[in-house]
């Protein structure tokens, strides 16, 4: 615990565009935890690389991700966010826990298979670790709670099983962390394909709503999006696709579903398509406005990243060094 406070620990990876949907299910809600918790936002630039980055590109999207994140409403006065890559803490804890997993454990990681498969050029040895760093992450804040969604709740398992092994032989050492449970953000899916969950990697753009879209762009996915043959507006797993546009226009305008159907009864899709365009357009305005204002105080955010970053050293070396002590690396010389 920090000030009392019990640790919150969450990332999201320095990778593609954000979407409107890890907006919605994540990065609005994360905003509503700081009064609660001590909260640590990493950017995790250095879970991107077990698939190849151009360079540049990676340093501009990590810098253009912190950016949102302050702009989305995250205060780093309240909050440390921070670069991953910026605290050595990170990769120093993972490769001491590398030695506390069992290959078999992370032979039964789902997204390991999925990953390789997608990527079987380039199956690299950080892709098969890639949930010990992850372990390393949340561990070397002490956090209590991770948000966590279905597809990351089997990592956050394996991090209680290495934390609660590594406990039983060198004593209390890892706080052990629970899935946070809290209010669920919204679940937005494709608009090409309400089968999925909306993503920054689809590779149908026209599935996607980026926060960095422009009005014509948003407006123009949403009179696109897949709906149904049916003409009726209702609220049912039957027409996924109508109640996926539902939900976006229920979570941007703070009604719920049943308010929304009942405001389109006896109204076209077309009216339903038009309205969800125009409310994730009032949604994302101020955010692109504020990441439009932050961008051009390049010493701010400089700052920031510096403050943040040493303010996350701080409390990853205080673990890190009760650890190195504890599997009996030599104290250093001050």
């Amino acid at each position: 615990m920090i000030n009392d406070k019990k640790v919150l620990f969450s990332g999201m990876q320095a990778t593609g565009n954000l979407t409107l949907g890890n907006y919605l299910g994540a990065l609005k809600n994360w905003v509503k935890l700081s009064d609660e918790y001590e909260c640590f936002y990493s950017v995790v630039d250095m879970h991107s690389i077990t698939v190849r980055q151009d360079p540049a590109t990676l340093r501009k999207r990590a810098r253009a991700l912190l950016t949102l994140y302050i702009a989305a409403g995250l205060d780093p006065k309240k909050n440390c966010i921070y670069y991953q890559s910026h605290v050595s803490g990170h990769a120093e804890l993972a490769w001491i826990l590398n030695c506390f997993t069992y290959m078999g454990e992370l032979n039964r990681m789902t997204q390991f298979k999925d990953k390789s498969a997608k990527h079987a050029d380039n199956i690299n040895a950080g892709l098969f670790t890639y949930p010990v760093l992850m372990a390393a992450d949340i561990l070397l804040y002490q956090a209590d709670v991770v948000p966590v969604g279905i597809d990351q709740m089997q990592h956050l398992e394996l991090t209680r099983d290495i934390a609660t092994r590594f406990n039983n032989i060198y004593g209390d050492v890892f706080t052990i962390p629970e899935a946070y449970v809290g209010k669920v953000g919204a679940k937005i899916m494709s608009l090409q394909d309400p089968s999925k969950k909306m993503s920054k990697s689809d590779e149908n753009p026209n599935g996607s709503i980026y926060l960095m879209d422009d009005p014509d762009t948003i407006i123009r996915k949403c009179k696109r999006a897949v709906t149904d043959s049916e003409a009726n507006i209702a609220y049912r797993e039957e027409q996924p696709g109508l109640k996926n546009l539902i939900d976006i226009y229920c979570a941007c305008v703070g009604k719920t579903p049943d308010e929304a159907v009942k405001e389109f009864e006896g109204r076209g899709y077309g009216e339903l398509k038009m309205a969800v365009g125009e409310a994730v357009v009032s949604v994302l305005k101020p955010l692109q406005d504020e990441v439009a204002r932050l961008e051009k105080d390049k010493a701010y955010l400089d700052s920031i990243i510096k403050e943040n970053g040493e303010k996350a050293s701080y409390y990853a070396n205080k673990t890190l060094r009760k650890v190195q002590r504890k599997v009996g690396f030599p104290d250093r010389i001050r």
